[in-house]
C-alpha cells in the first residue's frame, strides 16, 4: 500500500508492559514542566485546564512521551507564569546526555 497525501499515518502502539524509548530532550522538558508546575502548586489537571490541553497530554509531556508543538510550548509557559525561554533553559539544564 502506498501513502497518498491526505492519508492518515498509523499510530505507534505499545503493548502492556512494553516500554517506550524516551529521548533525553523530551525527558528534560518534561522534568522542567513538572518542576515548574509543582513550584506553582498546580496539579496536572489544573495546569491542563489553564493551557486548554487534556490532562493526559500534560502527563505525557511530563513523562517525556510527547513531542510538544511550539504553540503548546507557549501555552505551557504562559500557564506556568514563565517566559518560554526560561522553560527551555530549565529543560536544557536538566538534560542528561544519551547513554
Amino acid at each position: 500500500m502506498r501513502w497518498r497525501q491526505g492519508d492518515r499515518l498509523p499510530r505507534a502502539t505499545v503493548s502492556a508492559g512494553e516500554q517506550r524509548r524516551v529521548s533525553p530532550d523530551h525527558e528534560a522538558l518534561g522534568r522542567a514542566v513538572r518542576a515548574l508546575r509543582e513550584q506553582a502548586g498546580l496539579s496536572q489537571e489544573q495546569l491542563a485546564e489553564r493551557c486548554g490541553l487534556h490532562r493526559t497530554y500534560v502527563g505525557g509531556i511530563e513523562r517525556g512521551e510527547r513531542n510538544v508543538s511550539f504553540s503548546n510550548l507557549l501555552k505551557l509557559a504562559r500557564a506556568l507564569g514563565v517566559q518560554p525561554s526560561r522553560l527551555l533553559a530549565n529543560a536544557e539544564a536538566l538534560r542528561t546526555p544519551p547513554a
